[in-house]
C-alpha cells in the first residue's frame, strides 16, 4: 500500500503536464486566457508553459521542490482571482462567446473552484511532501 500512495508523490506534479501541452499544442487557447490588461498574451501562454515545466521538473527530481510547490500555489491562487472569478461574473469573456454567456460562466466559475482545489493541494504538497527547504524554510 506504501508504494500506491508514494506514487501520488509523482503523478500529481506529473498532471500538470496536461497543461503543457494545451499551452504547446493550442496557444490561443492559453493566450486567450491572458486579462486584456497585459500585453503579449502569446508571450504570457508560453512563459507559463516554462513555468509549469519548470516545477515540474522541481518536484519530481525534489531540487527546490517547497520553493517549486509554493510558487506554483500562488500562480494557481492568483490564476483562480484574477483571470476565472472575473470571467465567471461575466468580464472579459470574447464577444464570439456571448451567445452561451452563461454557459461560459458556469465553466469559469467550476475553474476558479478547481484553481482553490488544486492550490490546497499544492500548499499540502509543500508543508508534508517536499523535501528540500534551503530556500523556503
Amino acid at each position: 500500500m506504501d508504494k500506491l500512495l508514494n506514487a501520488g508523490r509523482y503523478i500529481f506534479p506529473l498532471s500538470f503536464l496536461l497543461y503543457v501541452g494545451l499551452h504547446l499544442g493550442k496557444p490561443n487557447v492559453g493566450a486567450a486566457f491572458v486579462p486584456d490588461y497585459l500585453p503579449f498574451p502569446y508571450f504570457f501562454n508560453y512563459f507559463t508553459l516554462v513555468c509549469i515545466l519548470l516545477f515540474i521538473t522541481s518536484a519530481v527530481i525534489g531540487k527546490y521542490d517547497k520553493l517549486a510547490y509554493c510558487l506554483m500555489a500562488i500562480y494557481v491562487i492568483l490564476m483562480a482571482l484574477l483571470v476565472h472569478l472575473p470571467r465567471a461574473m461575466g468580464h472579459e469573456i470574447s464577444i464570439s462567446m456571448t451567445a452561451n454567456m452563461d454557459r461560459e460562466k458556469e465553466l469559469e466559475m467550476v475553474n476558479f473552484f478547481r484553481n482553490i482545489m488544486v492550490t490546497g493541494a499544492l500548499l499540502g504538497f509543500a508543508k508534508f511532501v517536499a523535501k528540500d527547504t534551503r530556500l523556503v524554510g
